[in-house]
């Protein structure tokens, strides 16, 4: 089932109206699991970091033994393409994806050979600035390099992340606070996560656990250079519960508030509405 509406596809070099099927039950990627994509922003006519999310999508194809077959420029040429069919106004969620289409060695490897690929496009509001969510912990933790593919942005990650969201939803959360197998803090479910204490901004440092998403590294570029200090280091769940601020960075909404974590309680502050202001700024300049 579709996230949002309006929804066009490209596949097979043209574009289409609607939720067109693009994979067949015999492909790699349907039986197991060799899909890959990346999500970007249509938002008032600006895509921000598009380039970037076009080029980490081929990145993480190889990461899955994928050939990509398409430059980071045509992808973007594709999705502008797209992009003209919607109101300058629209908010619109940018998919390219590529999957296995052949077997290889033992029918488990991706066989060699050019992928399936395709675009999907469709309409999905942005979150109120003032939305915000509850966090709570969970049991599952985020895998390292020697267990999954956590250097490319995979489908077949998104299960574990799935089951910690309907463990924080069963006991009344939005989302959860997740650890590394060291018990360190990663991530949220959904998204990257920063701390704020003392007017300074704490995230935790990229340790092949987690993506450090390109929204969050535009947060900290953005606050770098309007003078906050941004530290990335190893935290704990702790730090999060000793912190004046959090708040959860992502492709989807950008910045989304956390208002409680636990029994913790936490109000939208100033750096969480300036990290918002900031991007906000550099988009309509650079987006």
């Amino acid at each position: 089932m579709a996230t949002g509406t309006n929804i066009r596809t490209w596949f097979n070099g043209t574009w289409h109206e609607g939720d067109v099927p693009v994979m067949q039950a015999s492909d790699h990627g349907a039986w197991l699991g060799s899909s890959v994509f990346d999500g970007a922003r249509y938002i008032n006519g600006l895509t921000p970091d598009l380039e970037a999310h076009c080029a980490r999508v081929n990145r993480s194809a190889q990461a899955l033994m994928l050939t990509p077959h398409l430059s980071t420029k045509e992808i973007m040429t594709i999705v502008r393409e797209g992009l003209a069919l919607y109101p300058d106004d629209a908010a619109v969620y940018i998919r390219p994806m590529y999957w296995g289409i052949a077997c290889g060695m033992s029918a488990i490897v991706p066989g060699e050979g050019t992928p399936g690929f395709s675009v999907c496009l469709e309409e999905l509001p942005m979150a109120p600035p003032e939305a915000s969510v509850a966090v709570t912990t969970t049991r599952f933790r985020r895998p390292v390099m020697e267990d999954a593919v956590v250097n490319a942005k995979a489908g077949c990650l998104y299960p574990n992340n799935a089951r910690m969201l309907a463990e924080a939803r069963s006991r009344g959360f939005q989302n959860a606070l997740v650890t590394d197998a060291m018990g360190n803090l990663a991530e949220s479910a959904t998204a990257n996560v920063f701390l704020v204490r003392d007017g300074e901004v704490l995230t935790p440092i990229p340790n092949g656990t987690f993506l450090a998403g390109i929204t969050r590294a535009r947060h900290i570029a953005n606050l770098r250079a309007d003078g906050v200090k941004v530290h990335e280091q190893v935290l704990t769940l702790d730090d999060a519960r000793a912190a004046d601020e959090i708040f959860l960075s992502g492709n989807m909404n950008k910045v989304t508030p956390v208002t409680a974590f636990d029994d913790r309680q936490y109000q939208i502050g100033p750096v969480t509405r300036r990290a918002r202001d900031l991007y906000w700024d550099w988009a309509a300049t650079f987006g």
